[in-house]
């Protein structure tokens, strides 16, 4: 039973540290450094694995964030290698599970200082994986799936656009978006397929 639900285990974990970490924030946003606490609308979750909060005092809630990105990561991960089974293709298959193990190193990496490089790595390398996924489901039967990838991707590409653009005012909001939709689909990914979904023709 656990190993069957390792995944939706390790991720509802994450969540719960990453939760308590906000509620621990002291304050600060690089849209207002007096704010008290964590504001969902103007926060990063970058913010919870500072040493110190924006606001200048000492971050309490960086080693409930840090270990909700091991939980984060570790489930991704399990997710990448499972999945990767079910593909009949073996270099599509070593694809996803590579690709996708290797950008969560690398997510993981974004608690430290190099946050912004390693943003850059492991979204480009989760993307590929994704993408590879995606076209797979849309061989498939696998209907409301295939809206549900197709929308993420969007949602993906989207907040990193804005990222990359600068313009940071709803970027805050953009992040805990993909974040959900992200979990929402990795998780839909685990129970509603199956190895026979994708057999060749």
């Amino acid at each position: 039973m656990l190993k069957k639900h390792s995944i939706l285990i390790g991720i509802s974990m994450a969540v719960s540290l990453l939760l308590i970490a906000t509620m621990l924030y002291p304050g600060g946003s690089i849209f207002d450094k007096s704010s008290i606490g964590f504001v969902w609308s103007k926060n990063f979750i970058s913010n919870l694995f500072a040493e110190k909060a924006i606001n200048g005092s000492d971050n309490p809630s960086k080693i409930w964030a840090d270990a909700g990105m091991i939980f984060l990561s570790l489930s991704f991960s399990q997710f990448f290698i499972r999945f990767s089974k079910k593909i009949p293709v073996n270099h599509a298959a070593q694809t996803i599970k590579y690709l996708g193990v290797g950008g969560m190193i690398f997510s993981f990496l974004i608690v430290t200082p190099l946050h912004d490089i390693m943003v850059t790595i492991s979204s480009t390398l989760f993307l590929i994986s994704l993408f590879y996924i995606t076209v797979f489901i849309l061989k498939s039967k696998l209907q409301l799936l295939k809206f549900f990838c197709v929308i993420c991707l969007l949602i993906f590409y989207y907040t990193l656009y804005i990222y990359g653009s600068g313009e940071y005012t709803s970027l805050p909001i953009m992040q805990k978006i993909t974040f959900l939709s992200i979990i929402l689909l990795i998780l839909s990914l685990e129970y509603f397929t199956k190895k026979e979904d994708f057999e060749l023709k």
